[in-house]
């Protein structure tokens, strides 16, 4: 899959993203389905880190200075260290969905990006800067269908009503 392609599925997403997180309810973006999982809230947050320390910064490096050691990262400990569930959930949003627009507006800027740079991951082996590119939008997929299923549990635990005409999940 070519660069601009996936550029413009990650920018598409900006949309997808608006449609499925904005004019939640508290008590809707606080629910989980397990104390182990994580609420919408928690997803915005991470995904706003992820935004800026993770995806935008690794694949840039990978483009310019592909030698240097990547900068440290820790979603799954940030949670609890950026105390997530505290954060105001109608900013954070907002702050990622900036952050994805300056990402987008970065990747369209690149002249001649070397997208084959590679870096060697200590636990992955070689990656290359188009790597980084499209795991950026497979971590869209992946949190968006998080998202959704959050949802379908919410609609399923507190509608009151039967869902099995819908189908199967």
């Amino acid at each position: 899959m070519k660069p601009p392609y996936i550029i413009q599925m990650l920018s598409k997403n900006v949309a997808v993203y608006k449609a499925l997180l904005t004019s939640e309810t508290t008590s809707t973006y606080l629910w989980k389905m397990n104390p182990d999982k994580w609420c919408l809230l928690e997803i915005i947050c991470h995904l706003y880190d992820e935004e800026r320390e993770d995806f935008r910064t690794r694949t840039k490096q990978v483009l310019e200075k592909p030698e240097l050691s990547l900068p440290p990262i820790d979603p799954v400990n940030w949670v609890k260290e950026r105390n997530y569930i505290e954060q105001n959930y109608v900013e954070t949003l907002d702050k990622f969905l900036n952050e994805r627009q300056q990402s987008i507006d970065w990747l369209q800027s690149l002249k001649n990006p070397k997208w084959n740079n590679t870096h060697l991951h200590p636990k992955i082996g070689e990656i290359s800067g188009k790597m980084f590119l499209a795991n950026w939008l497979a971590h869209d997929y992946l949190h968006i269908r998080q998202i959704i299923k959050l949802k379908f549990n919410y609609l399923n635990q507190f509608s009151e009503e039967s869902l099995i005409y819908a189908g199967n999940w």
